[in-house]
């Protein structure tokens, strides 16, 4: 089969571990053969995560390059006594990263011929690299945004700022197209760049992989809940302390107690690979519901999946200075099935696909008083509707990766370059 081949580079891909974002990436990867366009994959080294697992490694096509770049982390392998200098940790704590990574970005070049370059964000270095190796071969450059860039406000460090800023502007100014993963950021950045034509902006939302999910319905079904005789509800995934914070939950929780509505044996809420933990465990103990919050450290990603499809309904967390942001988990989320709590602003791009998908029970989440009448609902067993599995269904991973491939199609490929529209399919074997 004549394919076509883009080089991506991405931070977040497996062997890292507890990031949401390696599966955006990841699934592209495997999902982009079928619509003609063979992935090549430009990453950094296992030792700049802080974190690593094995478990996504074997879903890796084995045919697939995978080039991991000298990558450093200035947290951890550059600090002295805990410290170091700020230049090393701007746009990033990895701008290491691009030191190895254009040098094998041009060698992957030369060696696979790409027609079309992908880059994705966060992290910044990502952007910085896709950029320097447009410049350096004439490619045409898809950059991805998984989340805005510089914002006011953030990042906090004037200096950190001013280098996300530029990045920016690099990347609007020279990429052929801008993705984006919710309609507000997409909208967002076409009002602050209007001298761009508008189609050089597209929507390709985040979602699951139904491959994932395979077998997972039947062992949750015979596992049954995760606390029997309990309603237990989970958060899976960093809670943030701005843009997702739990005080409003915590207070609302406080007051079911102290009031009575809520029996302290009933109810467990566990925050799963929340992060933050000695934060959330003084809060917790501050607001008086030690009792019943469970802070439990991550899983393998099955494991985490299956975890949802037991619950007895799922959290969202996303505060109102996100609302052109959407959690990816929430995607998976949608396809368990399991009634969702959105503690969200009704405004926001998270809580309209939660109303897309039927969900109804969505509370501010600074609004202590309307969370504790949505978690009364529940937790008096009256209805809490699931989302609809077929609205679930539009959102799968396979689906993005087409989306993808109608982008990378419409890139126009530089004259010089025409030779790498169609090259034989890659393989390692």
């Amino acid at each position: 089969m004549m394919m076509k081949r883009v080089l991506m580079i991405a931070y977040h891909f497996p062997p890292l571990a507890g990031s949401s974002g390696i599966q955006r990436t990841l699934r592209f990867v495997q999902h982009l053969p079928t619509f003609g366009w063979e992935p090549i994959v430009l990453t950094a080294h296992p030792r700049a995560y802080e974190r690593t697992s094995e478990d996504l490694l074997p879903e890796v096509p084995t045919n697939v390059v995978v080039e991991r770049a000298f990558a450093l982390d200035a947290a951890r392998h550059l600090s002295l006594g805990g410290r170091y200098p700020g230049f090393l940790a701007r746009p990033d704590r990895w701008m290491s990263w691009r030191w190895g990574a254009v040098a094998a970005g041009l060698r992957l070049i030369k060696r696979y011929r790409p027609t079309v370059l992908w880059s994705t964000y966060p992290i910044a270095t990502a952007h910085q690299i896709g950029a320097m190796l447009q410049q350096r071969s004439g490619l045409s450059w898809v950059a991805d945004f998984r989340d805005p860039m510089a914002q006011e406000g953030y990042p906090e460090n004037p200096h950190v700022w001013r280098s996300f800023k530029a990045i920016e502007e690099t990347v609007l100014q020279n990429a052929a197209y801008c993705v984006f993963t919710s309609p507000g950021a997409m909208r967002d950045y076409r009002d602050r760049y209007q001298n761009l034509p508008p189609e050089r902006f597209a929507l390709i939302e985040n979602g699951y992989d139904e491959e994932s999910f395979a077998g997972l319905d039947a062992s949750a079904a015979m596992l049954g809940s995760l606390h029997p005789g309990k309603v237990t509800l989970l958060h899976s995934g960093i809670i943030y302390p701005s843009e997702r914070d739990p005080k409003a939950l915590f207070a609302a929780l406080q007051e079911l107690l102290r009031s009575g509505r809520l029996n302290r044996e009933r109810l467990t809420l566990r925050l799963r690979a929340a992060g933050h933990e000695e934060w959330l465990h003084g809060l917790a103990a501050e607001y008086g519901i030690a009792d019943v919050i469970e802070l439990a450290p991550p899983l393998p990603y099955r494991e985490a999946l299956e975890e949802m499809q037991r619950a007895d309904g799922l959290l969202v967390l996303q505060a109102a200075n996100c609302n052109a942001q959407i959690p990816a988990k929430l995607y998976e989320y949608l396809r368990t099935g399991r009634p969702i709590l959105g503690l969200t602003d009704p405004a926001g791009d998270t809580a309209e696909v939660l109303r897309r998908s039927g969900v109804a029970h969505i509370a501010p989440l600074d609004d202590p008083t309307a969370i504790a009448v949505m978690l009364a609902d529940l937790l008096q067993e009256q209805t809490v509707a699931a989302p609809n599995r077929n609205r679930a269904f539009l959102h799968s991973r396979q689906q993005g990766a087409a989306n993808l491939a109608c982008v990378l199609n419409e890139v126009r490929v530089p004259r010089n370059d025409a030779r790498h529209t169609a090259m034989p399919s890659l393989s390692l074997s």
